[in-house]
C-alpha cells in the first residue's frame, strides 16, 4: 500500500463539479492499493498517519500531530501511484490492486482513521475527481507498506 500524505492549509475534491469533501488545516492523502494488500497493511498506515507529527508546536518544530491541531484528513483513492513506467511512454498500471480489494482496504482505511478519531472526508472510489490544495510548507511524506515487509 501506498500513501502520499502532504500537509495543508485547505483542500477539496470536486467530482462532475461538485465539492465532494473539503478540509481545512490537516492531511491530504493519496492512496494507493496494491495486489497483495491486507488490513494489516491499513493498519500499519492507519497508525503511523494518525499519530504523524509534522504541525508546529509553540517552538515552530514539527511536533504536533494531526488531533493535536484539530485537523482533518481529505482521503483519496489513487491507483496510479502504481503506475510502471519501465517501459515506453505510457505506464502500466498492473501493480494495482484490482477494484474490489481497492475500494475494500481504501474503505478500511478510512474506517480506521475514523476509529482513531479523526475527521475525514473522501472522494469517491473509481469517480474522475478534481483535486485543489495548499501545500502548508510544502510538507509532502511518502509511505509505502512493502518497506515495513522488507526489514
Amino acid at each position: 500500500m501506498k500513501a502520499v500524505v502532504q500537509r495543508v492549509s485547505e483542500a477539496k475534491v470536486t467530482i462532475d463539479g461538485i465539492v465532494h469533501g473539503q478540509i481545512g488545516t490537516g492531511f491530504m492523502v493519496l492512496l494507493g492499493v496494491g495486489p497483495h494488500d491486507t488490513g494489516a497493511d491499513v493498519d500499519y498506515l492507519v497508525n503511523k498517519i494518525s499519530k504523524l507529527r509534522v504541525f508546529a508546536d509553540d517552538a515552530g518544530k514539527m511536533n504536533r500531530s494531526l488531533a493535536q491541531v484539530g485537523g482533518a484528513v481529505l482521503a483519496i483513492s489513487q491507483f496510479t501511484l502504481y503506475a510502471d513506467t519501465r517501459k515506453g511512454n505510457r505506464p502500466s498500471f498492473t501493480d494495482a490492486a484490482a477494484p474490489a480489494l481497492g475500494a475494500h482496504l481504501y474503505q478500511a482505511f478510512i474506517t480506521g482513521l475514523q476509529d482513531a478519531g479523526l475527521p475525514v472526508e473522501t472522494g469517491r472510489f473509481g469517480a474522475d475527481m478534481q483535486v485543489s490544495l495548499t501545500n502548508d510548507g510544502p510538507v509532502t511524506i511518502l509511505f509505502d507498506t512493502e518497506a515495513q515487509h522488507a526489514g
